[in-house]
């Protein structure tokens, strides 16, 4: 059955802004066998949001599964261009560690570093803990969720100087893959994240990619993200979109 375990290797053309929250379960693979696997890539895209931006983003992901042990790294490093003339960076690693200690719960731990220059981003840190579950048995649906809660550490670049907030968040998601035929598959995630000392205070993040298999090994994927954070840093639209296309090339 075909699965998301994919090696980037063409140009993608994307018109996206910037996303804060990883989507980690578009990157999961899932396998019952002690294996290695991953992916490395690297898009060139096309941006419209505050700016005319021209990026380069390098993708990379490790991960190794058994029975009962996950660990995963991600990492996405960006080097854009914004009107022609003023160059910046952004850039997200993260490392994620699951226990299943039943068939269909396991425990997550998780830590992230983040930089972003267009959302005014100087660095964002995260650590956080929680349990998962798994509902249902069928290998063409499968659905998850998640309640998470972690630290939250963010200086950001304001209008009139640097901001520093130091907060507890909760991570609560949903997420759905569907696979209706082997050469089709639609993965869904949506992230809730409230301030716990203030609900009003939240991030609200979805993503959903449809990929098909042109020929053996060989693929499409369509992904759309939406971004929605309720109090961004100043000059930072609190709705920002992704629209993502390429060929994916699948590996085990």
């Amino acid at each position: 059955m075909y699965r998301l375990k994919t090696l980037i290797i063409v140009v993608f053309v994307a018109l996206q802004a910037q996303g804060q929250i990883v989507n980690v379960e578009s990157l999961r693979k899932v396998t019952d066998t002690s294996k290695w696997s991953g992916n490395v890539g690297v898009d060139l895209s096309l941006i419209k949001n505050r700016n005319d931006i021209f990026k380069i983003t390098n993708r990379t992901h490790l991960q190794y599964q058994n029975k009962k042990n996950l660990f995963l790294v991600v990492t996405n490093l960006n080097f854009q261009q914004l009107d022609s003339s003023k160059f910046v960076n952004s850039g997200t690693i993260h490392l994620r560690y699951n226990y299943k200690f039943k068939p269909k719960m396991a425990w997550e731990f998780f830590t992230q570093s983040q930089y972003d220059a267009i959302s005014n981003i100087d660095f964002r840190g995260l650590m956080g803990t929680g349990p998962r579950f798994k509902f249902g048995t069928s290998e063409e649906f499968k659905f998850y969720m998640g309640t998470l809660v972690m630290y939250e550490y963010e200086k950001s670049t304001e209008t009139f100087g640097t901001n520093i907030n130091r907060d507890i968040r909760g991570s609560a998601y949903l997420s759905f893959s569907l696979y209706p035929s082997s050469q089709v598959s639609v993965v869904s995630t949506t992230y809730y994240q409230p301030r716990l000392s203030a609900f009003r205070d939240y991030r609200i993040s979805s993503e959903t990619s449809l990929a098909f298999e042109i020929f053996k090994g060989l693929g499409f994927r369509s992904t759309f993200s939406l971004l929605f954070d309720a109090f961004p840093p100043s000059d930072i639209p609190q709705t920002q979109y992704t629209w993502t296309n390429g060929i994916v090339y699948t590996f085990d």
